[in-house]
C-alpha cells in the first residue's frame, strides 16, 4: 500500500487555501497537471475524496476538512521537531520569532532587541508588528514563538505570563503642558482637539471606552496608524494625544497630563502556545524580558 508523503499534505493545504488548482500550482512552483495528479494519488491512498471539484471553486469535502486539520497539525509538529533538533543550548546561534502589537515598538522593542543582541549576538530575531488577534492566531499556527500583547481572554491553547502594568495619560507638547490643569478632569476633554491612533489599534478602543464611560466627546482632528507620527504632531502643534506613559518618558519634547479619573491600566503579557517546544532562544528572551522590565522600573502587576 502506498504511503502518504509530506508533499501530498502541502499540496492539499495549498489547494484548500486557494480554492483553485491553477493558483495553488503557481504558489507551489509546479505544473497544474502535476498537482492534480498528486492530489488524486493522495485521495487514492487514503481511500476517500478530499476535494469537491464540481463548483466554480474547489472546496474541501467533509472528510477533507477533517484530514486537513490533521495535516496542518502534523506539518506544524514536524517543523517544531526540526527546530528542536537544531536548537543550540549555549545560544551561540539560534532564532526567535516574536510578534508584538504596534504600541510596544514605540518603547519596548528597541531596548529588548539591544539586550538580546548584547547577551546573545548569535541569536537572530524575526519581529512581526501586527494586531493581537493575528499574534494569537500565529502562535497557534506555530508561525511565532512568543507574542507581547495585553492580558485578557485569549484563544484556547495559549497561555501568558504577566510582565508589567501599562499606564496611559493625556500627552501634550512640553511647553503646553505647563498651561494644562494637573490633573485634567475628564469632562474638560470636551474642549480638547486630539490626535489619536486609528481604530484598528487596541489602544484606541481602550481610549474610546474611557470617553464613552465618562460621556465626553473630544474633537478628533487627526487619526494616524503610527505612534511616531502622533508624537511629532503633538510636539509641533497644540493638539493632544493619549499614549502609554513609557512612550512619553522617553521623549524630551512631550509631557504627560494625568486625567481625573485616570485611564484604566492594562497588563502587558508575554504569550506562547501551550505545549509548544520552548527553544533556548525563547527561554533566554523570556528571562531577559523580565530582567529589563525590572531594570526600567515599569509598574509591577498587581
Amino acid at each position: 500500500m502506498a504511503s502518504v508523503e509530506l508533499r501530498h499534505l502541502r499540496y492539499l493545504l495549498a489547494v484548500a487555501e486557494q480554492g483553485n488548482f491553477t493558483r495553488a500550482a503557481e504558489d507551489l512552483h509546479i505544473s497544474q497537471p502535476t498537482l492534480s495528479q498528486q492530489i488524486k494519488q493522495l485521495e487514492k491512498t487514503v481511500g476517500v475524496q478530499l476535494l469537491d471539484r464540481t463548483g466554480r471553486t474547489v472546496q474541501l469535502t467533509d472528510a477533507g476538512v477533517v484530514y486537513t486539520e490533521h495535516a496542518r497539525r502534523a506539518l506544524r509538529d514536524l517543523a517544531a521537531a526540526e527546530r528542536a533538533i537544531h536548537d543550540v543550548q549555549d545560544l551561540t546561534r539560534g532564532h526567535l520569532r516574536l510578534g508584538v502589537t504596534p504600541t510596544f515598538t514605540a518603547y519596548l522593542i528597541g531596548p529588548l532587541t539591544a539586550e538580546l543582541h548584547t547577551r546573545h549576538p548569535g541569536v537572530g530575531l524575526t519581529l512581526t508588528e501586527t494586531t493581537q488577534d493575528r499574534i494569537e492566531t500565529a502562535l497557534l499556527a506555530d508561525d511565532l514563538d512568543l507574542g507581547i500583547a495585553f492580558a485578557g481572554t485569549h484563544l484556547p491553547g495559549l497561555t501568558g505570563t504577566a510582565l508589567f502594568t501599562e499606564t496611559l495619560s493625556l500627552v501634550t507638547g512640553a511647553e503646553r503642558a505647563r498651561t494644562v490643569p494637573d490633573p485634567l478632569p475628564a469632562a474638560a476633554l470636551q474642549r480638547e482637539q486630539l490626535a489619536l491612533l486609528t481604530g484598528d489599534f487596541a489602544t484606541r478602543g481602550h481610549i474610546d471606552d474611557y470617553f464613552a464611560q465618562h460621556r465626553t466627546t473630544p474633537r478628533i482632528s487627526v487619526e494616524a496608524n503610527s505612534i511616531q507620527a502622533l508624537t511629532e504632531i503633538v510636539r509641533r502643534t497644540d493638539l493632544a494625544t493619549v499614549l502609554p506613559d513609557a512612550v512619553t518618558d522617553d521623549h524630551p519634547h512631550l509631557a504627560p497630563v494625568p486625567l481625573d479619573p485616570p485611564l484604566p491600566t492594562r497588563t502587558v503579557t508575554l504569550l506562547h502556545r501551550e505545549g509548544a517546544y520552548r527553544s533556548a532562544a525563547s527561554r533566554a528572551f523570556t528571562r531577559l524580558t523580565h530582567d529589563l522590565v525590572r531594570a526600567r522600573g515599569y509598574a509591577p502587576v498587581g
